[in-house]
């Protein structure tokens, strides 16, 4: 790409964590939801460049890890990200440090076209259409359809490019490739490869084989609580997958 869609965190995050080369560093986390206790002290941590994956069955707290990382919920434990305690910030602040947010809704707004939908993500002087164009040329291509219209794999598109019109040390994505044909699949995959090249990513994902393809570590949720954490190698267990993701998808 012409130009990282990454920068320097923010002048004055100095917690061990981000000085111990970790983006992310999640620990004894806790989030009640409507009477349910999801998340029932998740522990865990991301090292900074790289893709680490968040997996686990349906229902066992991945999106809500995700959402309490942003402030979208409330929590308690600790979130170092990027060397700042973020629990207890505002949603605005958090993304301020560098967050990038991909959900697993995609939420782009139908009634706009998929250029109005880039300009609402512009946060800064130097928007970098460049390099999103680089990377997803169909968003050039569909500037003034109305993004309603767009297939699910374009409108995944739109939803990535956004977070990278503005420099993002770290990103994270839910379930990028949920309901997309194969070859949505593989475009999306591609850019997250090329991404993570140069970013931090948190990605949560079912799909086994992108996961081998793309994460260096991963960190399995079961029933709340961080069931294994390790290397992507792990993966080559097929006991480990088929116990932990009730998928055989080892081989």
């Amino acid at each position: 790409m012409n130009g990282s869609p990454v920068s320097a965190p923010p002048a004055g995050g100095t917690a061990s964590a981000h000085r111990a080369g970790l983006a992310l560093d999640v620990a004894d986390l806790h989030v009640t939801i409507a009477g349910s206790h999801v998340l029932q002290g998740v522990s865990f941590q991301v090292p900074s460049g790289g893709v680490t994956a968040l997996l686990g069955r349906n229902g066992v707290g991945k999106t809500t890890t995700l959402r309490s990382v942003l402030g979208l919920l409330a929590a308690t434990g600790r979130v170092d990200l990027l060397g700042h305690d973020v629990v207890g910030w505002p949603t605005h602040r958090i993304i301020r440090l560098g967050v990038g947010y991909v959900p697993e809704d995609r939420d782009v707004f139908a009634g706009l076209t998929v250029r109005e939908n880039l300009r609402l993500a512009e946060a800064g002087s130097r928007p970098r259409y460049d390099d999103v164009y680089r990377l997803f040329p169909e968003l050039h291509e569909r500037g003034r359809q109305l993004a309603g219209t767009l297939s699910g794999g374009q409108q995944q598109m739109l939803a990535i490019g956004r977070v990278l019109l503005n420099p993002r040390p770290i990103l994270l994505v839910d379930e990028p490739t949920k309901g997309l044909s194969p070859k949505y699949v593989s475009e999306v995959v591609s850019v997250l490869e090329r991404i993570g090249g140069e970013a931090t990513i948190l990605l949560v994902e079912q799909n086994v084989h992108v996961v081998r393809r793309l994460a260096r570590t991963i960190v399995v949720l079961d029933q709340g609580r961080v069931a294994h954490a390790g290397a992507v190698e792990d993966l080559a267990d097929e006991d480990l997958v088929r116990r932990l993701l009730g998928v055989a998808g080892a081989s």
